[in-house]
């Protein structure tokens, strides 16, 4: 099979395209053709050695893929065979290997799709979806005012549609340029600021009648946070996203109802997240033809193998 490699660190050059062999289903495993895998943010750092964790390498890129069941290992339901499912493989023992024409996972792990969702969609689902429903599980935004930094990335734009979904009674968008504001306005938001521009905060509060926002939803952190703020409204709350503890958060807390064994509960919220976008229309952020590069483009991308080229970040 062709997979994308990466044996050192730097710019995308870095990147090659190499044969290696098929992956093989092992005991309770499945062998997965992908159709599409997701290219993260936090993918462009480690390629460039700028990541909190260093890789070990030569490592295959990759923590989440979407395709077809091609085989099954021993003790797997045969039934699984040709089902279109999600690969959270940031779950599984091999956490970087989405980068390539076929993958192998637990059979635990991996979320049937539904037909009407197609395989690009299901890769933003993952990471991203998953962070934004634990966000909007752990800080309900029903007929509340929201705002929602970073609003045109790939957690930005769910929460503005989910949080909508959701009955928020306002949703505000932040997001930097007019090509952007545009975006996110065209996704339901009932406004959108401009956070380039220094008194942005009280232009929040204008748009809540001089309050301020009941919830912010914060996944950028840094020096907005403390802008954020300002714009928050007394004695109300801010949903922070933190990349490391995320994960076992919501598991046990937020994106699960009850108490599961993690893989039962992993597969409970991606199902959640797959339901919603299947019975309302989610957008999730195209391409567009540019790329991610550190400080400029945070948005989850959808790549798919055998079309010529290598899914390129950087």
């Amino acid at each position: 099979m062709k997979a994308i490699q990466l044996s050192r660190f730097g710019g995308p050059e870095v990147l090659e395209v190499v044969d290696l062999p098929a992956p093989v289903p092992q005991s309770g495993e499945v062998l997965i053709r992908v159709h599409a895998a997701g290219i993260n943010f936090f993918e462009v750092l480690m390629r460039a050695n700028r990541y909190a964790v260093t890789p070990q390498l030569p490592m295959i890129p990759g923590v989440e893929a979407a395709g077809v069941v091609e085989a099954v290992g021993q003790g797997v339901d045969a039934q699984l065979l040709g089902r279109r499912v999600a690969a959270p493989l940031f779950m599984s023992q091999r956490p970087h290997s989405g980068y390539a024409e076929q993958v192998t996972m637990s059979a635990d792990l991996v979320v049937p799709l539904p037909d009407a969702l197609p395989f690009e969609a299901a890769t933003a689902l993952m990471v991203q979806g998953l962070t934004a429903l634990h966000l909007l599980r752990q800080s309900p935004p029903d007929d509340k005012a929201v705002l929602v930094p970073a609003a045109s990335g790939g957690v930005g734009t769910l929460l503005v549609q989910l949080a909508r979904l959701k009955g928020a009674r306002q949703v505000i968008a932040a997001a930097g340029g007019k090509a952007k504001l545009d975006f996110v306005l065209s996704l339901g938001a009932d406004a959108a600021v401009d956070y380039t521009k220094p008194d942005w905060p009280a232009r929040v509060r204008d748009l809540t009648g001089g309050e301020g926002a009941n919830i912010i939803y914060d996944t950028v952190g840094g020096a907005l946070t403390a802008a954020l703020l300002e714009a928050l409204a007394p004695w109300r709350r801010t949903g922070v996203c933190c990349a490391r503890a995320l994960w076992p958060r919501c598991l046990r807390s937020g994106a699960v109802d009850r108490p599961q064994p993690v893989t039962q509960g992993f597969r409970a919220a991606a199902a959640a997240v797959c339901r919603c976008a299947e019975s309302q229309p989610v957008r999730t952020v195209p391409n567009g033809g540019r790329r991610p590069t550190a400080g400029h483009d945070r948005r989850q991308i959808p790549a798919r193998p055998g079309r010529g080229s290598a899914p390129v970040a950087g």
